[in-house]
């Protein structure tokens, strides 16, 4: 028996998250589109700034992207701020990617404690839930074990987390960086590891000889790690090893932010093959014509996948 209930084995019939999400960006290249509805992109692409108008957003960006990229992120506040007619869409949206085979992350950073947190995790991860997804971001600023609900349910269903760890927005520095050697993203960064290799152990994946690195998407774990595009020599500057992780890299500020696919192999290192770079108003920008969207998706995945292998 497991010692650790992050051990457990993913639901019947389900892959785990790890080994779905390395098949996929295979498949497609490393890029997950975010479905980020913001009112002036509705403005832009002449939707109104209803419930409906949300409907039409996001079922034209699956349709685009299904066949086409890894994942999907809908950027959850963003329905939220609809009430319950935005969940309604919401929970369409995932419905229907489901269906399509299209992986999806919830990016909703919940974080909290006890009960509260085992109520995350079951809206967002559970079998059943309207708003189950194949994945949920997290935060960890009350602690890494504070997330034990979702990470032990992730683990449970064959599911995934990303848990926020050195962030793109300037503001994270103020947080993720306090400690220099031992900084705070460090130190998620390594709960984050001992998460995968127990859930690996008790799955059965081996760990890789000592001294050398997994090979890149191969036995990834389900707990895997927000590091932004744009962090440029951060990672070197705080000793963090994210090849170690064996988790997924959800990779936000590719494109629009200013990251190119050509700077990725430098930020992320030896850990290049486990990142999935996030991409939203660049390829959004293009809509409402799904023709153009889907140009713009697969010029960004190929262009990923050329630099990320």
């Amino acid at each position: 028996m497991p010692e650790h209930p992050g051990a457990q084995l993913p639901a019947p019939g389900r892959a785990p998250f790890g080994a779905r999400l390395a098949r996929a960006m295979d498949a497609h290249g490393p890029l997950c589109v975010g479905i980020d509805p913001h009112p002036g992109l509705l403005e832009a692409w002449g939707l109104p700034r209803t419930a409906e108008g949300l409907r039409r957003f996001s079922l034209t960006v699956l349709e685009a992207a299904a066949g086409r990229a890894a994942a999907v992120k809908p950027q959850v506040a963003l329905y939220e701020s609809y009430g319950a007619a935005g969940f309604a869409v919401l929970e369409e949206l995932l419905g229907r990617a489901r269906a399509a085979g299209l992986l999806t992350v919830a990016d909703a950073k919940r974080g909290d404690i006890g009960s509260t947190m085992e109520a995350y995790a079951a809206a967002w991860l559970e079998e059943g839930s309207p708003l189950a997804a194949d994945a949920v971001t997290l935060s960890p600023y009350l602690g890494f074990e504070s997330l034990r609900p979702a990470l032990d349910l992730a683990a449970r269903t064959g599911r995934g987390t990303f848990v926020l760890a050195l962030t793109s927005n300037p503001e994270g520095r103020s947080v993720q960086h306090v400690g220099g050697a031992g900084s705070v993203a460090r130190a998620v960064c390594s709960a984050a590891a001992a998460e995968n290799a127990r859930v690996l152990a008790g799955a059965g994946g081996a760990e890789p000889p000592a001294g050398t690195a997994a090979a890149p998407r191969t036995g990834l774990g389900p707990c895997g790690l927000v590091v932004g595009a744009t962090v440029g020599d951060a990672l070197a500057q705080l000793g963090i090893d994210l090849a170690g992780v064996r988790g997924p890299l959800l990779a936000p500020g590719y494109g629009a932010q200013g990251a190119r696919a050509e700077d990725l192999p430098a930020v992320f290192g030896a850990a290049a093959g486990q990142v999935l770079a996030t991409s939203s108003r660049a390829i959004l920008r293009r809509g409402p014509s799904v023709p153009a969207l889907r140009e713009a998706i697969e010029r960004s995945a190929g262009e990923l996948a050329a630099a990320l292998g």
